[in-house]
């Protein structure tokens, strides 16, 4: 190794130079960077004649900091650098060393190089995964902004919509009271009531977004009191009873499987949830079809199952479809219909009953043996409700935090 130091010291010059030449023709790049290729080789000459990599590992960190090559723009990486001044380096052997001297000189320049090749290999890949931390980093923080901006949009919306939408329900309904006979009239009557049933379905398309808005910001607001699933079902029977006639698909509920027992919850958020899973499995279920509602204890939940013989889902969609504005298959069949074939919606349904679920302490998942529009393997959702004791005080505070619900 001193022969090797000797041969640094001698040649020194003539080494950078030849390195500078070959990084580049251009006297200007090579004047700025000569500073650097001469700290290079300088610390390879002390890691030398100290028999320490040490001084030349600090110089690879340094260049690792500055995140730049020696010649800035050309060179993206630093490894394929050093590479180039080891080969640089051994030319220089070649052509100034006397030929019994350079094998020597050769072996022990990789001595020295081969280490500094694998640790500058590790800097640059650390460097390049906290890079992609970085960047990573700085995506979650756009898309968590454009989430904000959307729901903000959302709630803004929802509001702005509610003014015009009480204007016409309220002036509707001045027509029939204060227009004797408007409401039996065969012209005029359709079209109140055709009024009446856009009103109705506007003002909950503005409750979902509503809801899209505080689900997203984890604000919803349950009113919780002692709730009989059971009467849940009894409800939801009579309020889709209209809808599954119109598609001739029969809803059949197990009500020896829903628990009898009460539990604490939202009775209005709840029956919103199965509503929505319900009118859900409806829509990709064909005519003719069958949704069957059942349940089954588990160890301090009830498992509502929400079974169809419908169209089914794709494996890879199965959790996609609880995302906010999620649509799947064909949005030209989009449709404002709550039960029309394969008529998607806007995408909140699902998002929805999930949140809602979620503030219970709950879970809602969807099982499906896959997709296919002749076979029907049909669909199976999940909902997973909490049971607990509606006597026990503290089981209120624990969910909703405030001792004073009742």
């Amino acid at each position: 190794m001193a022969d090797f130091a000797r041969w640094l010291e001698d040649n020194m010059e003539s080494l950078i130079q030849a390195a500078l030449s070959e990084l580049s023709q251009d006297e200007t790049q090579q004047a700025q960077a000569r500073q650097s290729v001469s700290q290079f080789y300088e610390n390879v000459l002390r890691a030398v004649q100290e028999h320490d990599p040490t001084p030349l590992y600090r110089v690879l960190e340094d260049w690792i900091d500055a995140r730049s090559t020696p010649i800035e723009g050309e060179l993206t990486r630093l490894l394929p650098v050093v590479i180039k001044f080891k080969q640089v380096n051994a030319d220089q052997i070649c052509r100034l060393a006397a030929d019994h001297d350079a094998v020597q000189l050769l072996t022990a320049m990789e001595k020295v190089y081969d280490p500094a090749v694998v640790y500058l290999s590790n800097l640059e890949a650390d460097a390049l995964l906290d890079d992609m931390r970085r960047q990573l980093q700085q995506a979650r923080l756009e898309l968590d902004r454009l989430d904000k901006s959307k729901s903000d949009f959302i709630e803004v919306a929802a509001h702005e919509l509610r003014t015009p939408i009480t204007l016409v329900e309220g002036y509707t309904h001045m027509l029939q009271t204060s227009v004797p006979g408007l409401s039996e009239d065969a012209v005029a009557g359709p079209l109140i009531d055709g009024v009446h049933s856009g009103v109705r379905r506007l003002k909950e398309i503005i409750r979902d977004m509503l809801d899209v808005s505080l689900i997203s910001l984890g604000m919803v607001e349950l009113h919780l009191q002692p709730v009989w699933i059971t009467h849940l079902m009894k409800a939801l029977e009579r309020d889709i009873a209209d809808h599954m006639a119109e598609r001739a698909v029969s809803l059949v509920i197990d009500h020896d499987a829903i628990p009898q027992q009460p539990t604490i919850g939202d009775p209005e958020r709840l029956l919103q949830v199965f509503h929505k899973i319900v009118s859900n499995a409806v829509k990709y279920t064909p005519d003719g079809g069958q949704v069957t509602v059942t349940a089954r204890q588990l160890t301090g939940f009830t498992d509502i199952m929400v079974i169809d013989n419908g169209i089914g889902i794709e494996p890879e969609n199965l959790t996609r479809i609880f995302s906010m504005f999620s649509t799947i298959g064909d949005t030209s069949l989009h449709s404002s219909s709550k039960v029309r074939f394969r008529g998607g919606g806007p995408g909140l349904g699902l998002f929805i009953s999930k949140g809602i679920i979620e503030a219970h302490g709950g879970n809602i998942w969807a099982e499906s043996p896959g997709y296919d529009e002749e076979l029907c393997p049909g669909s199976t959702f999940h909902i997973m409700i909490p049971m607990r004791n509606p006597i026990a005080d503290d089981t209120i505070d624990a969910v909703t935090g405030n001792s004073d619900v009742e």
